[in-house]
């Protein structure tokens, strides 16, 4: 894991075995990650990025394994094919100024293809904001859909009852963090832009985290989905909340609707997050 931090902001664990997705979450001494509190699909290759605070599903698939078109005797694996390929650092600097890392990512997609994922994370100094840059690139010599979601899972042990959800997405603002029936809940819905094309999502606010709370905001453009989900059957207690690229049905469906939108030789398509705590 590599530490990346600076003056203000999450203290977080990038993790290059793994697409530089997050491990630790640290904010007011609390690591905010599940850590082993996680459901058991029974992959191992997500299993370790299933226990950090943000990891990635795609470029090729997100959600669950369904068949890869034109070979239904083949899928397309849990989350898609990123999850345990390996960064290459490209640069990285910390520092009182703010923090920056530039990765490059080559993943072997399920149906054949090579893609690139071009990351760029960066803190500012100033703000503490969290911010994600990802642009995909399709290498491979035929067209490519490019899918992706990320999965930002918090340990629910940090939670009390005054937690809620918050955004102009939910259908009424706001939601206590336990929604749903049970030990289990979730939804999907389209991501409303609030501020020209960013939607926002509030949780919190945290007694653990001297009442901070956690804010999100995603570029709407490629990410127009909002997914959340938890589960408390144990040992998972885990919140999870998902920008999508697409929304929560099947491949097919979504071919069929039109939905699959391809990448053709060499284009890209860019996907960004900002996250902070106040």
């Amino acid at each position: 894991m590599i530490d990346f931090f600076t003056r203000n902001g999450p203290r977080i664990a990038l993790d290059p075995t793994s697409v530089m997705d997050i491990g630790a979450c640290v904010v007011a001494g609390v690591d905010l990650s599940p850590k082993r509190a996680i459901p058991d699909d029974g992959d191992p290759r997500i299993d370790h990025s299933l226990e950090g605070f943000l990891f990635t599903c795609g470029p090729d698939h997100i959600r669950h394994p369904e068949p890869i078109e034109g070979d239904e005797d083949r899928f397309f694996p849990l989350h898609g094919s990123a999850s345990a390929s390996p960064a290459i650092v490209k640069s990285f600097e910390t520092g009182d100024e703010g923090a920056e890392c530039v990765a490059a990512i080559p993943v072997k997609t399920a149906n054949g293809g090579d893609m690139l994922i071009e990351r760029v994370w960066t803190i500012d100094a100033d703000t503490g904001v969290l911010s994600l840059t990802d642009t995909v690139i399709n290498k491979s010599d035929v067209p490519l859909p490019a899918m992706m979601m990320y999965h930002i899972n918090f340990g629910a042990k940090h939670f009390d009852d005054g937690v809620r959800l918050e955004s102009a997405s939910l259908e009424e603002g706001s939601l206590p963090w336990r929604f749903g029936e049970g030990e289990h809940g979730i939804f999907c819905v389209p991501a409303v832009a609030e501020d020209a094309d960013w939607s926002a999502v509030r949780l919190g606010p945290f007694e653990a985290l001297g009442g901070r709370s956690f804010h999100l905001a995603t570029d709407t453009r490629t990410l127009p989905f909002l997914q959340i989900w938890r589960n408390q059957q144990e040992p998972a207690h885990i919140l999870g909340i998902e920008p999508a690229s697409h929304r929560w049905t099947s491949r097919r469906k979504l071919l069929e609707a039109g939905e699959l939108a391809l990448l053709a030789p060499g284009e890209s398509k860019s996907f960004a997050l900002r996250i902070w705590f106040a």
